[in-house]
This record gives C-alpha cells, structure tokens and sequence, in this order.
C-alpha cells in the first residue's frame, strides 16, 4: 500500500506524455504541447477536475525538465517519470516495440525469431522495473477512489500493480493496437504471457478500438488465466477530429503545401488533372507500404493506360529508427520508389512522389487532392488515416482499405476492401477505384466520413472515464 494519497481525481498515465521539453541555447526550457485524443479528452473533462498525466520522460529537455522541477511532481497537471535511460530503452525499445508490438502486430519471421533468451529476460526485466515505476507514482498521486486510465501496450503490467498498492482505485487500461489471438500470443513465454494477462485484468475495465481485438483479449483470457474474472471489456473507436482537420487543413501551410504537391504531380498529357492515389504512414512495418508500392507496380503493368495519368503520392514518415530492421525497411521502401520511377517514369511525369520528412501540413495537403486513398496494413489497432482522408478530400476520394485494418469494421461497407498480402488483388482494387464514377465517388465519401467521425477525440476518452466511473469502485480480477 501507498504510504501516501494525492489529490488528483482523474489520472491518464502513458509512455509519451502531453507536453515535451527542449533546452535553449540560453538555457530556458521550451515547450511543446502534443495533440491527440487524451489531450482532448483531459481538456474536455474541464481544468477543475483535478486531472494529472503521468508519463515519461523522453528526451534530455524533458528530464532537465523534472531535473528544475517544472515537470516532475505534477505542475501543469503533468508528472514526468526520470527513468533511467537504458531502463526505459530496454522496455520501450527491447519489449514494448520489439516483443509485444510483434506479437499483437504478428510481424515475426518465425522460422527465426522470437528468440527469448538470457538477454530478453534481461530487458523483461527493465520492463517490469518501468511498469512498477509508473504504478507506483500514479498511486502517490490519486486521491482516494480516483479513475486511472493507463494506456497501451508499454504498460500492460500496470494495473495489477496498481491494484495491490490501491485497491480502492478505479483503474481502466485501454490498447490502441490489435490484441493477438491465442494462438499467436502463447509465443510468448508461459510466465511473461501469464503476467502481461494477469497486469491487464487488475484493472476494472479494459477497453480495445473494435470487438475483434477485444474478443481476441478474451479468448487470450480464457485460454491462459482461467477467463476475465470480475474485469469489463468494453469498445471505443476512436473517431478523427473532423472540426480540427477541417479548419486545420484550410490554413495558409496546408494551401502552400497544395501548389508545391500540385507542381510535383503535373498534368496528363492531355493537360487534364492526373489522378492522385495517396497514402501517409510511419515506416512502421505492419503498414505494409513495399506491397502497396508493389501492387502500384502491378497497376501499372496490368492498366497501361494509368500510366502518365495518375500519380501515387506516398509519405512514409520515419518511424523507430534506432532499430535495424526499420531502418532496413525504409531503405527497401525508398529503393522500391526508384525502381517504378526509373521503370515507368518519363521527363514530364514522376510516378512515385515520395516523401519521407514528417510535415504534417503537406499530409493534410495531399489528403485535399487524393482521388484515391491507399490504407493497407498486414494488422491495424485502428488506422486513423482511413478516417482522416474521407474527412478532408475536396472532391471525395475512393478508399481502398485492408480488411486487417481496425478501420474496417466502421468503413468496410463504403470501402474497396483488399487482403493486404495480395498484390495484384490490390492492383485491381487501386483500378476499381480510379474507375469509380465521380458522383459515387463523392457519395462514398460522404458516408466514409459520417462513419469516421462518430467518436470524436474527446468524446472518445469521456466515455471510457465514465464506464470507468459508472462501474464498482475496487473490482478486482
């Protein structure tokens, strides 16, 4: 048990916080406040409830930040943890990203990984000493039967811990990625499945973005520690922000972002308008950006008239660099991009205009003049910008989606599904969707975007916190 109680009623804890810190070079401390949907949650609830984020520090700004005490006992309603900085690598590098995302993502080459050896149980456990760092700051900082709601994968063993140092607390923990299945995820060791599974079911309530990853978190359940126990399950889909990306991508950047964007595609030979098919993605490997540029490829083998009269237009923002196997999958997208434009290209057409500098305006940019969006990923928690393009497309785009993709429980209806392992299926359904007449374009959108936008940011967190709240204070599994 804590030895101490805070004040703080309602706590989010996560691995990235709301806010991050750089030093200047006179030495102040500048910062940058994040986006997303747990700052619009929190902002939502009102500044006098007494809310508090827990989170890490990340970079050597953040922890001068709580080094000067402007960030590490809970000023501004955030308290950032100095965890040791190989610690919190090898949780958030050697487990978090390299073991669980795996796992959920059901990424590995099993004829040679996982290898769980002395190493890995090394890195477990600096994952358990970075999970217990948080239980038990959040349990210094809640008030007496306060709501936490702890998010993802990174901190999975959280709410058992938290549940025997604060019993009186209630505790959510929600997973923004996809839960594997149990026949993937008993590759896992029998102890560490065990313990991912029993840090999950101390809280009250789990919640998961559709019923198949919850559903997969049960049947986990069930098979390996004897059901849920007194834990709720619940779904939240979270929804794109259509008030902020609508203003956001009529701004001045967003528009300069257009006429550059516009001037990198150029006009058919006819003079008309080149058709745009776009996709935006971290070079994160389950996106499956190299089999979408191949089945771009295939398209152009397959449909030579598209050839000089549509453009892909991929961003593939760059993601986990510090691990070898994202760099080697950036350079295999980067070297794919020049194949088809040393292939196919001709001096008056580019067909691949590839960016891989994050910059959100051109996002937004390319999201106006997509004809077509591209989302395709092998496995999707959710896949944000499946809603986002339907939401901001001038004329309405087609929307050419993974059915592996969370998003394809909401948008699969008005969507051209694709399984995502299949190139030239892809192929012919980036074609369908060239084809597709403007008027159902447009009407296609228009429900894409209605469906995208049903559980807005904000909306998204309070209803968690209240079926949090609604529930037994003190459940324990």
């Amino acid at each position: 048990m804590a030895s101490t109680q805070g004040a703080a009623k309602v706590l989010v804890a996560s691995n990235r916080g709301p806010v991050s810190y750089t030093v200047a070079a006179d030495g102040s401390l500048n910062a940058k406040r994040g986006g997303g949907g747990l700052v619009s949650g929190l902002s939502a609830i009102g500044s006098d409830a007494d809310a508090l984020w827990v989170c890490s520090a990340l970079s050597d700004g953040d922890r001068e930040a709580v080094r000067r005490g402007v960030a590490g006992a809970g000023r501004g309603g955030v308290r950032m943890l100095d965890i040791p900085a190989e610690v919190h690598s090898d949780a958030y590098n050697g487990i978090a990203n390299s073991v669980l995302w795996f796992v959920h993502h059901m990424l590995y080459q099993t004829p040679l990984e996982p290898v769980f050896d002395a190493e890995f149980r090394r890195r477990w456990a600096s994952y358990e000493t970075y999970n217990r760092a948080f239980a038990e700051a959040l349990a210094e900082e809640a008030a007496p039967g306060a709501a936490v709601v702890v998010q993802d994968y990174h901190l999975t063993l959280v709410p058992g811990m938290l549940r025997e140092l604060r019993p009186d607390l209630r505790i959510g923990h929600f997973s923004h990625t996809p839960w594997a299945p149990p026949e993937y995820f008993r590759m896992l060791p029998d102890d560490v499945a065990g313990q991912v599974l029993r840090g999950m079911l101390g809280a009250d309530r789990l919640g998961f973005l559709t019923r198949r990853w919850a559903d997969a978190f049960e049947a986990c359940c069930d098979r390996f520690a004897g059901g849920l126990g007194g834990t709720r399950v619940g779904v939240h889909g979270l929804g794109a922000d259509a008030d902020f990306l609508r203003a956001r991508s009529r701004e001045a950047d967003v528009v300069e972002r257009m006429t550059a964007l516009k001037g990198e595609i150029g006009a058919a030979p006819d003079g008309s308008a080149r058709r745009t098919i776009v996709r935006v993605d971290r070079t994160e490997l389950s996106k499956n950006i190299a089999r979408g540029l191949l089945a771009y490829r295939q398209l152009l083998d397959d449909h030579p008239e598209w050839r000089e009269r549509v453009t892909h237009v991929a961003f593939a923002y760059p993601s986990r660099q510090d691990l070898a196997v994202y760099r080697d999958y950036t350079a295999e997208v980067q070297r794919l991009a020049e194949e088809i434009n040393s292939r196919y290209g001709t001096p008056g057409w580019t067909p691949v205009v590839l960016h891989v500098e994050d910059d959100f305006a051109r996002s937004l940019a390319a999201y106006r003049l997509a004809d077509v969006a591209l989302v395709n990923p092998i496995r999707d928690g959710m896949n944000l910008v499946a809603k986002e393009v339907p939401v901001v497309s001038d004329e309405g785009c087609a929307l050419v989606l993974s059915r592996e993709a969370g998003a394809f429980e909401e948008l699969g209806e008005d969507a051209i599904a694709v399984n995502p392992y299949d190139v030239v299926g892809t192929a012919r359904a980036l074609h369908e969707a060239l084809s597709m007449g403007p008027e159902e374009r447009a009407e296609r959108s228009k429900r894409l975007a209605a469906s995208a936008t049903a559980l807005p940011p904000a909306q998204w967190f309070l209803d968690q916190l209240h079926a949090l709240e609604e529930g037994d204070a003190g459940q324990s599994a």
